[in-house]
């Protein structure tokens, strides 16, 4: 999976968001925030192919975290992510 080139994260009011546009005019506007560590991914991984495999090693070396922990917290992500149409 990869993160799609539309979305870029922008820093707003000391927050890390991406925006999202409504369509043909309508206010759709949703506005996601990233904490630290969905920070983290989404810089490493921005333009880049993705499995939760690549993601759990991510966050198990820079957060010393267990395996399943890991595993567990990327597949959040990617689900948050796919839930707001941000991956393909």
């Amino acid at each position: 999976m990869k993160i799609k080139s539309q979305y870029k994260v922008r820093e707003m009011a000391d927050e890390n968001v991406i925006i999202m546009q409504g369509h043909h005019g309508m206010d759709l506007t949703k506005i996601i925030s990233l904490n630290e560590s969905a920070l983290y991914l989404w810089q490493s991984v921005e333009g880049l192919e993705f499995d939760i495999a690549m993601l759990a090693q991510l966050l198990k070396t820079r957060y010393d975290i267990d395996s399943n922990i890991a595993y567990r917290d990327a597949q959040v992500w990617i689900d948050k992510l796919s839930e707001c149409g941000l991956i393909e």
